[in-house]
């Protein structure tokens, strides 16, 4: 057992890197052109190749966050079997939301292909639509990040409460996650978000994720 936790520790560690790197490569390459100015409904179609790479990418990253919940199961079950089992259910409803916000990203797409190919007395009708399909993305995206930011403050907590790594990171991180939530969720009350709240939790994630690979976690036959 104490190998296996030790493994699993490190699996997740590599895990959350991948997930980092890759959020990175979706938000800041793939879909940086096609949303730049003048905006997507202008620019995304002629980068169909990019938006579909990210829509992919997108939900391997969902997937990721299962694996790292399901890696986490056979440790965090030795010390409570409910918080484990919400951190898994967690993951898989954020997992749920990363697809449904990326189908969104494919219908922004096919809004600017049908834009790209319509004649320019229509394009007054998609300027219409885009305020739709653009909402219906960035609601889902808002949400998601929401129920990730819930997933990765019952995973700081396990780590918190049975000092699976330092005490310090792990509170460290849960309060990284509440300033994620409270960021992401200003737009549901009118308000910016104000990414600079978001900065804390990349931090965490990457000192845990470096942590993790160089340590592992600790095993217990402890149930509570």
């Amino acid at each position: 057992m104490p190998t296996s936790a030790k493994a699993a520790g490190r699996i997740i560690g590599v895990l959350l890197l991948m997930q980092m790197i890759g959020s990175g490569v979706v938000n800041f390459v793939l879909l940086e052109p096609a949303f730049a100015p003048p905006g997507f409904l202008v620019n995304a179609a002629g980068h169909s190749l990019e938006v579909g790479l990210s829509a992919f990418l997108g939900l391997a990253i969902g997937m990721i966050f299962v694996g790292i919940a399901i890696a986490a199961f056979q440790v965090f079950r030795e010390y409570s079997y409910p918080m484990a089992l919400w951190f898994v259910a967690l993951a898989v409803v954020g997992s749920s939301l990363t697809a449904v916000e990326n189908i969104n990203v494919m219908s922004l797409l096919s809004l600017s292909e049908a834009y790209a190919r319509a004649n320019v007395a229509d394009h007054g009708l998609f300027e219409a639509l885009r305020t739709v399909a653009a909402s219906a993305r960035n609601w889902a995206h808002y949400v998601a990040l929401i129920v990730a930011g819930c997933t990765l403050f019952v995973f700081y907590g396990v780590l918190f409460r049975f000092a699976l790594v330092p005490r310090a990171l792990a509170a460290f991180g849960l309060a990284a996650v509440l300033l994620q939530i409270t960021a992401v969720a200003m737009p549901l009350f009118g308000h910016a978000i104000v990414f600079p709240m978001l900065m804390p939790l990349g931090l965490a994630q990457l000192v845990l994720a470096l942590w993790l690979i160089a340590k592992g976690l600790p095993a217990s036959n402890k149930v509570t």
